[in-house]
C-alpha cells in the first residue's frame, strides 16, 4: 500500500498551474506602502507572472496533483 504524497499548502496559495505546464504566480510589492510607488509600477504589478523554466520541477513535486 503506497504512500499518499502530501500538497504543500503555502505553494499553492501562492501560485497556480496552467493547462500548459506553465507556473503562474502574482507579483510581490502591492500591499504596503503603495503610495510611494508610482503608478506606472503599480499598473505593471497588477498583471500576473510565469515562473521561470528552471525551477518549474521543483514547484510540480511541490504540487503533486494539479
Amino acid at each position: 500500500m503506497g504512500n499518499k504524497m502530501k500538497t504543500h499548502k503555502a505553494t499553492a496559495k501562492r501560485v497556480s498551474l496552467t493547462k500548459t505546464g506553465k507556473v503562474k504566480y502574482t507579483r510581490q510589492h502591492r500591499r504596503h506602502q503603495v503610495h510611494l510607488k508610482d503608478s506606472k509600477r503599480m499598473r505593471h504589478l497588477k498583471k500576473g507572472a510565469y515562473l521561470n523554466e528552471a525551477n518549474v520541477g521543483a514547484i510540480k513535486k511541490l504540487m503533486p496533483y494539479s
